[in-house]
């Protein structure tokens, strides 16, 4: 989701700077804003995952995401843009280090992990080849969605992950009573 959100956006950047009207020069920053939150806030997503964590440092991650990329899609401006961009690296570098740490967790044999690793490195980089920007762009194309549809497409995971609340604080999958 991380990864393959560059390719989304790339693809919807040219509809977007149409519809919100700002400048080849501000065009950069959407994808900037990003790189930037991602990469500057990276290792502290970490720390916050050892703190609160792993599974619900990976659902806030992931929620935040979601709300970011819906945020992003409702722009009304640049500035709104730029900043559910923002949004959308710190969330993301929160959601990464807790899903590579899962992992870790989850498979504890070094084979089992070699191999877990191995996938999320697959998905992870089908997520930024030139095959997934062709899907993605027939995608586009085929349903002739607008750039606003297609940065939402991170609210899917969102439903997947299950994620629940209780009197306002976010409820983990195992703690929910059957």
């Amino acid at each position: 989701m991380v990864v393959l959100d560059g390719t989304i956006v790339n693809i919807a950047l040219p509809a977007a700077q149409r519809d919100l009207g700002f400048s080849d020069g501000n065009r950069q920053w959407v994808v900037t804003a990003y790189a930037l939150a991602f990469g500057g806030l990276l290792l502290f997503g970490g720390r916050i995952a050892d703190l609160w964590g792993r599974k619900r440092a990976f659902t806030v991650g992931v929620i935040g995401f979601a709300v970011a990329s819906a945020l992003g899609g409702a722009a009304v401006d640049n500035s709104m843009l730029l900043g559910a961009r923002a949004l959308q690296g710190a969330f993301g570098a929160l959601l990464a280090p807790a899903a590579l740490s899962l992992i870790t967790v989850m498979f504890p044999e070094p084979k089992e992990r070699a191999k877990a690793l191995g996938i999320y490195g697959a998905i992870a980089g089908a997520g930024s080849s030139a095959a997934a920007l062709a899907m993605v762009f027939k995608l586009v194309e085929s349903a002739q969605a607008r750039w606003r549809a297609i940065t939402g497409a991170h609210l899917v995971p969102l439903v997947r992950a299950g994620a629940r609340f209780e009197n306002g604080i976010l409820v983990e999958r195992s703690e929910v009573a059957a």
